[in-house]
């Protein structure tokens, strides 16, 4: 019965021993890394800043903007890390899943769909976004920091969360980097 007991044991070490090396190699590397996106308008005046932190589930994305029209606007995270010439260059929303857009969409939403921002009667905003669905680590499928980098877009229409985004002209771009 003992080493009934004992081999039980020692399977029960190994596997949990197996599963945490499963899970840790789920967990971002660069835990505590930030990036900025200093955003623009297309006059290019500046407009404020987004910031990123890596944390140990996701990402912590904090904006800080004015010069909006007051509303709704989309706010997304786009493919590509430029916004010139114009910024219409940053590309569609950060989607390395390929699935559909929207929270509503049953289909799934992008990895770069957020919630919209809200612009207060003098064009300013402040909001905080949590998301697991990209990561400043560098070599996975998910990172900002891709081959071609990532921006932040705010758009002049808020976010329908539908299959199409409706959101309108984009009105705001920020390369998003390291720091």
């Amino acid at each position: 019965m003992l080493r009934t007991l004992s081999i039980v044991a020692v399977i029960a070490l190994a596997i949990s021993a197996v599963l945490a090396c499963g899970q840790a190699s789920t967990q971002p590397q660069d835990v505590g890394a930030r990036a900025v996106a200093a955003l623009v308008g297309p006059d290019g005046s500046g407009m404020g800043v987004v910031t990123l932190t890596q944390t140990h589930h996701g990402v912590l994305i904090a904006a800080e903007v004015e010069g909006l029209s007051p509303g709704g606007h989309g706010f997304h995270i786009h493919t590509v890390g430029t916004c010139s010439p114009d910024f219409a260059a940053a590309g569609d929303h950060f989607n390395p899943g390929d699935v559909g857009h929207g929270y509503n969409n049953p289909a799934g939403v992008h990895a770069g769909d957020l919630p919209n921002i809200y612009a207060n009667a003098d064009g300013a905003a402040r909001a905080d976004y949590f998301t697991a669905a990209v990561t400043l680590d560098v070599d996975v499928d998910h990172s900002l920091f891709d081959a071609d980098g990532s921006a932040i877009i705010i758009h002049e229409n808020p976010d329908t969360y539908g299959e199409d985004a409706g959101a309108g002209g984009r009105v705001a771009c920020g390369v998003i980097t390291r720091y």
